[in-house]
């Protein structure tokens, strides 16, 4: 009797440590199903029915480079994830102003910056394309200017222009 006892403690305890361990394995599987995914090779506009133009490469103050592109909309007008991914940072940066990084296929990084607010996104949330992650604004280095998402694509070796992949849509 006592050793039924312990086989069935010790498989109580083995089915508690698979409840609790279960996300964190299956976070695991799609994370690395996400990076091993291939990049895609045409993107949705982030912002629906607003015009795209190649803003890749303007000069920028400081003798920067503009790297991504800028979509102009009306204040608070959605932005939507342009692939699924894991978001990797909500917050502020001078530049940018309110910002949102999303983990993409290919382990691409999709940069939204510039925003008014943001939804309820926090790091590690996982998002689908089409998912609203912020709403156009002006903030960062924008303020004062008409509002507008800066989207960037960065990869392992820098940025790379987004436009191409959205235009292909």
């Amino acid at each position: 009797m006592r050793r039924l006892v312990g086989w069935l403690l010790a498989l109580a305890v083995l089915a508690g440590a698979a409840y609790v361990l279960w996300p964190v394995i299956e976070g695991m599987r799609r994370y690395a199903a996400l990076v091993s995914a291939p990049v895609p090779a045409a993107l949705p506009n982030p912002v629906p029915g607003a015009a795209l133009t190649d803003t890749w490469g303007g000069a920028r103050s400081g003798g920067r480079r503009h790297e991504g592109i800028d979509i102009f909309a009306k204040r608070n007008t959605p932005i939507r994830a342009t692939t699924r991914g894991v978001v990797l940072r909500v917050g502020e940066n001078a530049l940018g102003g309110r910002t949102v990084m999303i983990l993409g296929p290919g382990g691409q990084r999709h940069y939204y910056a510039h925003l008014e607010r943001y939804p309820d996104l926090g790091r590690g949330d996982w998002v689908e394309a089409g998912d609203t992650v912020g709403y156009v604004g002006d903030s960062g280095n924008a303020k004062g200017t008409p509002p507008h998402l800066h989207y960037g694509i960065y990869e392992a070796g820098g940025a790379i222009n987004p436009y191409p992949l959205l235009a292909a849509k």
